[in-house]
């Protein structure tokens, strides 16, 4: 800031009332530029006063003030986890500025979520109908006064429901061995748990990822059939 005035040879001897945000108590003819600080949570301001004078006598006071807003922050948001059509947290966004807004873009739709929005992102529905799991990038802009934050990003990943390939059913004789099963699926990754109805068949009652080929028990007069699930 250049003071002038209409009498030659004026000086202009300045006053600050609140130095915190980053000018000097006092100085002479001119303002030179400076870093604004604000590490508040609500705008600041400093009033200037300028006394003119020239030739032993001294002019009316002049003022203006400096506002300096803070800069807008958000609290950490946590990313997610989720398995298709599972329902996600509702994520409430909140800072350490006065009347922060905050609005979020997604990069990655097919999750559930819109591309975009303002304030806080409501509970929904996660999707995923690939085979390997998917994410979506939430960056967050964060403003307060016509002060822009630094972005914030999370992320939403929605795991794949995993699926397993058909298995056939088998029949086998009292004293025979059964064909090895193993199980398999179109997710990577995948782990198969599998219980047993009936052990009396020779098999146990449960296990992980593949069955083992067993010796068929039946001592009664009729067939016994159990049920695997997968």
């Amino acid at each position: 800031v250049i003071f002038t005035g209409l009498v030659a040879g004026t000086i202009y001897n300045w006053t600050n009332n609140n130095t915190t945000i980053g000018l000097g108590t006092n100085g002479i003819d001119s303002i030179p530029n400076f870093n604004a600080i604000n590490t508040s949570n609500s705008p600041v301001t400093a009033t200037i006063v300028i006394t003119p004078s020239a030739n032993g006598c001294i002019g009316s006071t002049t003022s203006y003030t400096y506002t300096v807003n803070p800069t807008p922050t958000v609290d950490s948001v946590s990313s997610q986890i989720l398995c298709n059509n599972a329902t996600t947290a509702p994520i409430n966004f909140t800072g350490y500025v006065l009347g922060t807004t905050y609005s979020w873009v997604n990069s990655n739709t097919t999750i559930g979520l819109a591309a975009s929005g303002t304030g806080n992102i409501a509970s929904f529905t996660a999707t995923n109908v690939t085979l390997l799991p998917i994410s979506g990038t939430i960056t967050l802009t964060i403003s307060a006064n016509g002060c822009i934050g630094n972005p914030f990003t999370f992320t939403i990943t929605v795991q794949p429901t995993p699926l397993v390939d058909p298995i056939s059913n088998q029949s086998i004789c009292n004293g025979a061995n059964s064909t090895a099963v193993i199980i398999t699926g179109s997710t990577p990754g995948s782990v198969f748990n599998w219980t047993n109805s009936d052990t009396s068949i020779g098999l146990g009652a449960s296990g992980v990822d593949s069955i083992p080929s067993y010796t068929g028990i039946n001592n009664g007069a009729t067939n016994v059939t159990s049920t695997i699930t997968v």
